[in-house]
């Protein structure tokens, strides 16, 4: 998993669970791309103090990761769904008869319901 990504993924799991000077600096890093420099500027302390922060911070959503594993079930479930896709894509391509494409079509529906709820 890429940097950015695994650090949107543990804040967006994990973010409430921060104070809100954490989740601030860590929101302004991580989601609005600002500087160290700019973000110690905007907040009146030390460019390494925002290091130091952000640091604390990626240690602590891991943390919670590794006690939890929402992200890793997330990242499960939503294979799981796409796989489902694939498969009955895949099915659908033949001649099958109606009733079986209406169930197919169900269970794409179905899936695509539970990628939007996570």
């Amino acid at each position: 998993m890429d940097k950015i990504y695994e650090q949107t993924m543990l804040f967006d799991f994990y973010g409430e669970l921060l104070t809100e000077h954490q989740r601030s600096v860590y929101r302004d890093a991580v989601y609005h791309d600002l500087s160290l420099g700019e973000i110690a500027q905007e907040r009146g302390i030390s460019r390494q103090g925002v290091h130091d922060l952000i640091r604390r911070c990626d240690r602590i959503l891991q943390d919670y990761e590794s006690k939890l594993h929402l992200v890793e079930r997330f990242a499960r479930a939503r294979r799981t769904v796409e796989e489902i896709e694939r498969l009955t894509f895949s099915v659908d391509s033949g001649d099958g008869g109606k009733e079986l494409q209406a169930k197919l079509q169900t269970i794409r529906n179905l899936s695509r319901e539970l990628l939007d709820e996570l």
